[in-house]
């Protein structure tokens, strides 16, 4: 095999909660996870050029040692000891710092696809263990569906798939400094935590209307603060039928759910149409990678 093509699955946090700050520095904190249908392109090939070489079809991104998918790759070539040259294009379709998790989702890719393109045998823990080296977010991005994660998000237990529905992804013109968001919500003096041991309970068991109600996610306070246009967009998916809506990670970008594609797809021309967001896309949930 001499090339390999990774699907890297974005997701966003049905619900996200913080339960402290940790003496490493890491916040402890209870997610539910989903991924979703919207996702970037990674391409490995062996090459008779030694080292690795990035490629992207966007300019933002870092081509060298500081992006995460070379951190992938530079991991695995050094575990298993490969000398052969290694070319990546990425091709983006999930926004950058966006809460989507695309950095960690494309070293969930390339991890699998370094795998596939080696023969390695490894399996999806072993992937995971690597991917923890890598962040926090990358272990559930290898394993994809619906699940909790737990302590700084490498705890994973899969869960009973979230109803079916359509989904569309509101990204605004802006990009938030994880990092900063957490240290604003390290200084809140009251914190209204969501109930995702009652989520986790109910999936597979309520409908979708009365599961949306379980949702929440402590860092939208922090970064609505800062970004206003955060809440219009919750109320302008709210206003054109979504059965809910929040920000997923700690932002900026905010999905809405509907119960129907027909009722998405109407949304989001609504909000396409005011042509002031960088994303307006409808998607579904993703299953499994």
């Amino acid at each position: 095999m001499k090339k390999v093509i990774e699907k890297a699955y974005g997701k966003i946090n049905l619900s996200l909660d913080v339960l402290g700050r940790r003496e490493d520095g890491y916040h402890e904190v209870s997610m539910v996870m989903q991924t979703v249908d919207i996702y970037d392109r990674i391409s490995l090939s062996k090459t008779d050029v030694e080292g690795i070489r990035l490629t992207s079809d966007k300019k933002e991104l870092p081509l060298d040692e500081k992006n995460i998918v070379y951190k992938a790759v530079s991991l695995i070539k050094e575990e298993y000891r490969i000398e052969t040259g290694v070319d990546v294009h990425i091709e983006k379709q999930l926004p950058i710092a966006a809460g989507m998790g695309g950095g960690s989702a494309d070293a969930a890719a390339a991890l699998r696809g370094m795998n596939r393109l080696f023969n390695l045998g490894l399996n999806e823990t072993k992937l995971e263990e690597l991917g923890l080296r890598l962040g926090a977010d990358v272990p559930f991005l290898i394993r994809g569906g619906t699940a909790l994660a737990e302590g700084i998000g490498e705890r994973l237990t899969e869960l009973v798939s979230f109803p079916e529905c359509a989904i569309v992804i509101v990204k605004p013109k802006l990009g938030v400094s994880t990092k900063e968001v957490y240290e604003a919500f390290d200084s809140l003096l009251e914190v209204k935590h969501p109930d995702i041991g009652g989520l986790v309970k109910e999936l597979g068991k309520s409908s979708l209307c009365n599961i949306v109600k379980l949702l929440g996610n402590v860092l939208e306070e922090v970064t609505v603060t800062k970004h206003r246009i955060i809440a219009e967009i919750k109320q302008l998916l709210l206003e054109n039928g979504a059965v809910f809506s929040m920000m997923t990670g700690s932002g900026p970008t905010v999905f809405g759910i509907f119960e129907s594609e027909k009722e998405a797809k109407k949304a989001s021309l609504v909000l396409r149409n005011k042509n002031k967001f960088e994303m307006v896309e409808v998607t579904q949930c993703r299953y499994g990678r």
